[in-house]
């Protein structure tokens, strides 16, 4: 049995000596036990009595080890991690590369999948100390400005992330406290100390009542996604950061914010509700609520006159509406415009929007074929539909299928037995009435049914129009 020892929870380079060493006196990955100082190895177990430890063995005249770039920068990362058997999975990794060449690129092999695991744990790590330190400005006994900060990584990354602080904040002195070690740096030179406590580290400056005023400034509630928010920025992080004080508090008061913006809009100039219209379609250009807007062209926003006295809610944009930006031009918006003629409904006077703003699909070659929004899709874009019917006003809204009604009515609706009878909208929305989409009538094989349920369709549609009248 061979105990390696190493210096440092995060030392690469005694690893990757020791590892060739053993790799080329073809010690296989069992008999080794590896070690930090004087702690017990990462298999949770003591080395036998007749095994001492010794120093990382090294082979510095024996042939250099042909090894992947792949496996390196997974070695480098996994290394830093916090599981107390990285060592010893790596070196299997590494004499399992001897027979089988390609195994780091099998991202579903057990051993491969964990240490890729722990690396991505390890990056998250590092990212998370550069976005989440903050320094605080302390005087050195000379009485020179200093500026500390205290982090509690999750893994080994202090070191490794020492040179980004250095490069970025190389005119400070600063010092970087962890329960492990700790970094000083003092403009020329970087040294590294103990551990320390959260105790030794300032609990603030007269700078931070600044930097909050300004970050309160610049939140902006149309874009909060509260669990997108602390996946990447964990509660555990709050503590250290000035700014995490305010954040409850302006979540809380994200949507009456954003209501405001929108009122304040709408009541200027002498109620203004084009301008309150107009500010609300640019925000929701912008709009980053669901992943729906990564692959899709654009944001289709509502059109019509913010006056309307009806409003139509479809599913969502097809691949026309998202190429050209408006709804309800493809051929389901074709089959809509002979209904509401036929019925008629003048569409140059209603308001038509979508349910979700961004076209869902899947890929199939060059086609993009259209796929139902799921129910976190709906409730991500509610928010949109809601402020655009705070600005319309309309007397009455038609749902054009499940999705729609969905929307406007918070749950899940049936069309079989709502179809046909007024409803009234939650929040005193008004009153809305239920029908199919016309994409549905597209869909029908059979013609006789077709016909039957486009006749009922443009009924629903003159019915609700009626009620505009009552």
């Amino acid at each position: 049995m061979r105990v390696v020892t190493l210096s440092e929870p995060d030392d690469f380079d005694g690893w990757r000596d020791a590892a060739r060493g053993l790799m080329t006196q073809g010690v296989p990955p069992e008999d080794v036990v590896w070690q930090v100082g004087d702690a017990p190895g990462d298999l949770f177990a003591a080395a036998p009595a007749s095994a001492a430890p010794v120093p990382a063995p090294s082979a510095p005249d024996a042939p250099a080890l042909s090894v992947p770039r792949a496996f390196l920068d997974l070695a480098r990362s996994a290394i830093l991690a916090r599981d107390p058997e990285r060592f010893a999975l790596l070196y299997t990794l590494l004499a399992r590369l001897r027979r089988e060449p390609k195994v780091v690129e099998d991202r579903a092999d057990p051993l491969v999948r964990r240490l890729e695991t722990m690396a991505k744990d390890v990056r998250r790590d590092i990212h998370k100390m550069r976005a989440f330190l903050r320094f605080r400005e302390v005087a050195d006994e000379d009485g020179t400005p200093r500026f500390v900060a205290w982090f509690e990584p999750d893994n080994h990354i202090v070191r490794a992330n020492a040179a980004f602080f250095v490069n970025r904040f190389a005119s400070m002195r600063w010092s970087i406290l962890t329960p492990a070690i700790s970094l000083h740096w003092d403009g020329a030179t970087l040294a590294q100390g103990p551990g320390a406590e959260k105790a030794d580290a300032p609990d603030g400056d007269p700078t931070e009542e600044v930097w909050k005023t300004y970050y309160a400034s610049i939140f902006n509630p149309a874009r909060v996604k509260i669990g997108a928010m602390l996946k990447e920025m964990p509660r555990k992080y709050w503590k250290n950061m000035p700014e995490t004080a305010l954040v409850p508090a302006l979540i809380a008061g994200a949507q009456a914010r954003e209501s405001g913006m929108i009122e304040t809009a709408r009541t200027a100039m002498g109620g203004n509700a084009q301008a309150a219209w107009a500010a609300l379609r640019d925000e929701a250009a912008a709009c980053t609520r669901c992943p729906l807007h990564a692959p899709a062209t654009q944001t289709v926003f509502g059109e019509g006159p913010v006056d309307a006295a009806m409003m139509f809610v479809g599913e969502q944009p097809g691949d026309q509406e998202d190429l050209a930006g408006h709804p309800f031009v493809g051929p389901a918006g074709q089959m809509f415009d002979r209904a509401m003629a036929e019925a008629g409904v003048d569409r140059s006077r209603v308001y038509v929007t979508n349910a979700v703003k961004h076209f869902k699909f899947e890929q199939r070659g060059k086609r993009r074929i259209h796929a139902k929004p799921g129910g976190p899709e709906i409730d991500a874009c509610r928010w949109w539909i809601e402020q655009e019917q705070a600005i319309v006003r309309p007397k009455v809204t038609v749902a054009l299928g499940a999705t729609a009604a969905r929307s406007l009515f918070g749950r899940v609706m049936t069309i079989g037995r709502e179809r046909g009878r007024a409803l009234e909208l939650p929040g005193g929305g008004g009153e809305a009435w239920i029908t199919v989409h016309p994409s549905y009538l597209l869909r029908l094989p059979d013609k006789a049914a077709a016909e039957a349920e486009y006749a009922r369709f443009v009924e629903d549609l003159r019915t609700a129009a009626a009620r505009v009248e009552a």
